[in-house]
């Protein structure tokens, strides 16, 4: 599948198959976060066969099984929205290599976790990563005219698509907390704030890079 397909596909998934994930899957995987990090700066990680993250209280509040491989995003302070768009990168690249995924902020136990954020940086989030017993579901969505400035029809089709896109985006308890401003149709610059609420700035992150790939990241610049 092509990334489009990829991000029309995966829904969040949070229970999993007792299933190893093959080699060369874990190679496509590692090799995507080495990219990532050498391009964004920040610190990702992938764990394997780790039992005890993901268990006691706090995973069956999360209603997490079988969740043995994560992805750890760690980095300097600071840089949420920075973690939002290049975890989606991976979480994105890991929907075209056959696996699942789900964003995790709260439901796991830190302290099982075997990585730790470096001197003067910080743990952000982590990732869960592997065969889902299912393939998740469609996430209810804010009408298009609520997360945007434009009206539907007067929209340019590049913007539109944007949109689309944007609000395929993963984000906590579904709150879509963003806003996506068109400044100049003319000049076809962008603008995307977040509202305050619960890594409301990392889903800020995610939903420009949907938005980049909805609308093509030619087509438009981001106002700086």
């Amino acid at each position: 599948m092509d990334i489009k397909e990829a991000i029309i596909k995966r829904h969040s998934v949070r229970r999993y198959l007792d299933k190893e994930i093959e080699a060369d899957i874990v190679n496509g995987l590692n090799s995507v976060i080495s990219d990532v990090c050498v391009e964004s700066g920040l610190d990702i990680k992938l764990v394997l066969n780790e039992p005890n993250a993901f268990t006691g209280f706090l995973a069956k509040y999360g209603k997490f099984e079988n969740c043995k491989n994560y992805i750890t995003v760690c980095g300097k302070g600071g840089r949420e929205v920075d973690v939002g768009y290049y975890g989606e990168k991976i979480v994105i690249a890991a929907q075209m290599l056959g696996l699942n995924t789900c964003w995790v902020a709260l439901t796991y136990k830190k302290g099982c976790v075997p990585v730790k954020a470096k001197d003067k940086e910080k743990f952000y989030i982590t990732i869960a990563v592997g065969y889902g017993r299912n393939r998740g579901l469609p996430r209810k969505t804010k009408p298009m005219e609520k997360l945007c400035n434009v009206p539907i029809n007067d929209m340019p089709e590049w913007f539109k698509n944007g949109m689309d896109f944007a609000m395929r985006a993963p984000t906590a308890i579904n709150q879509q907390k963003f806003f996506i401003k068109l400044i100049s149709a003319e000049d076809r610059i962008v603008s995307a704030s977040s509202k305050i609420g619960p890594c409301s700035k990392i889903d800020l992150g995610i939903v420009k890079y949907h938005f980049e790939i909805g609308a093509g990241k030619e087509s438009f610049k981001w106002k700086e």
